[in-house]
Order: C-alpha cells, then sequence, then structure tokens
C-alpha cells in the first residue's frame, strides 16, 4: 500500500520526532548535541519554524513545532537530519543510514494537549534513568518554562504564556504541571496522528479524509463520537 501524504496544515503545532536507524545512537557527546542544537537554530530561521520545546536523546529527538503560512516543515527536516548525517558519517566514519525513514509526526491542538506534549518530551531523560529531575538534563526546553533560563533555540508557548501574568508565577505553575504524576501516553502518540479534544479530532478527520489511526492508513474512517 504507497504511503500516504504527510498532512501538515498551515498554522499546524506539529510534535516531531526522529529515531536513529535501528534504533542507532545519534548523539554520542555533548559536543553531537551542540552541533544538532545549532543547526536547529540556524535551520528554524531559515525556515521560519518556531521551536515550542524539544529535547535530544542520544537515538532520537523531539521536537514541538509552531509553523505558519509561510514555513517550509520539509525543506527544514531533510536540511536538519541530512546536515547532521554529513557531520556524523565524517565524524565517526560511518556508512550507511543515521536516521529511521521519514520522521514522524502529530498534530496538537493549541490547548492543554500542548502543555502535556511537552512534558511528556522534557520528563524523558526522567523515564530513562539518566537524570532523577528534568532541570537536571541540558539539553530540552525544560530549564526555560521552568527556571526562567536562556535558550535561543525557545520560543515561548502560547498556552504557557497563558498560564499566569508574572514570569515567577509561570515558572511555578509549570514545575507544578511537570511534577504532577500524570503525564500523555506515548501509545497515544505513537499510534495517533492528531492529538486534542475530540471535537478537534472530529473536525481534522473530517477535514482531511483521514482517520487518526496510524494502522488505518488508507481504510475509510468513521468520525469517533
Amino acid at each position: 500500500m504507497p504511503r500516504i501524504g504527510r498532512i501538515v496544515p498551515l498554522d499546524a503545532t506539529l510534535h516531531v520526532i526522529s529515531r536513529g536507524n535501528n534504533r542507532r545512537v545519534v548523539f554520542h557527546s555533548e559536543s553531537d548535541k551542540l552541533r544538532y542544537y545549532a543547526l536547529l537554530f540556524k535551520l528554524k530561521q531559515e525556515n521560519k519554524i518556531d521551536i515550542l520545546h524539544y529535547c535530544l536523546m542520544a537515538n532520537h529527538v523531539h521536537l514541538v513545532l509552531q509553523l505558519k503560512p509561510e514555513s517550509t516543515l520539509a525543506k527544514f527536516m531533510k536540511q536538519l537530519n541530512l546536515t547532521y548525517s554529513h557531520y556524523y558519517r565524517k565524524l565517526y566514519e560511518y556508512a550507511g543510514y543515521l536516521w529511521q525513514g521519514r520522521f514522524k509526526s502529530n498534530i496538537i491542538e493549541m490547548d492543554s494537549y500542548l502543555l502535556q506534549c511537552g512534558k511528556y518530551i522534557e520528563l524523558n531523560p526522567v523515564r530513562a534513568g539518566i537524570i532523577a529531575h528534568p532541570a537536571q538534563y541540558l539539553f530540552s526546553s525544560y530549564n526555560f518554562y521552568a527556571e526562567g533560563k536562556s535558550d535561543s533555540l525557545v520560543t515561548p508557548s502560547p498556552v504557557y504564556l497563558g498560564l499566569a501574568g508574572s514570569p515567577a508565577r509561570r515558572q511555578e505553575q509549570y514545575i507544578d504541571f511537570v511534577i504532577d504524576s500524570s503525564i500523555i501516553n506515548s501509545d497515544l502518540l505513537a499510534s495517533k496522528i492528531y492529538i486534542g479534544s475530540q471535537a478537534f479530532i472530529n473536525r481534522l478527520q473530517t477535514q482531511y479524509k483521514i482517520g487518526n489511526y496510524r494502522e488505518k492508513r488508507g481504510r475509510p474512517f468513521k468520525a469517533e463520537q
């Protein structure tokens, strides 16, 4: 069955994940992550894309991207992963595919689901047992939101800005939100295209004529009640 084209609304908020091929480690050192970080900063500007949340793990990357009508997502991801692949192959004398196929993405509703997705991303190192608290991890957006630390990669999430009127109060609320035990289900991100309220999901299913389960690609869909 031929794969369907990726759904990318002009003003979408996307959760994007790129994995190393066969779970290969793509960042062996802090220097590798810094190289990828620098590429993200350069290319997000060139392609007019905002990065709301991110986390660079050893064998995969999570990004929450805010698109605009003038954004060029496909070009951004191709430049990003191809340029880093060239760097990696030369440094580690590696031949073969570095990334696992094309990147995966979910369309995220711009409300509490966006914060939930950001929380899920920033808690990745904790779930992996790398650190005990997200503030200890250098290569994620957590410290930007929770500690107010400067991070030139991050554009503040509009939902985060709506948490409170003052920066200090927003940081307090974000910390409370992240340490709360509830978290978005990873199976949800893996199996569905649209993440949000049922009204949001139904609207996008109707608009794009594509159901919400990845395993049902190409089949007629029935809008969920």
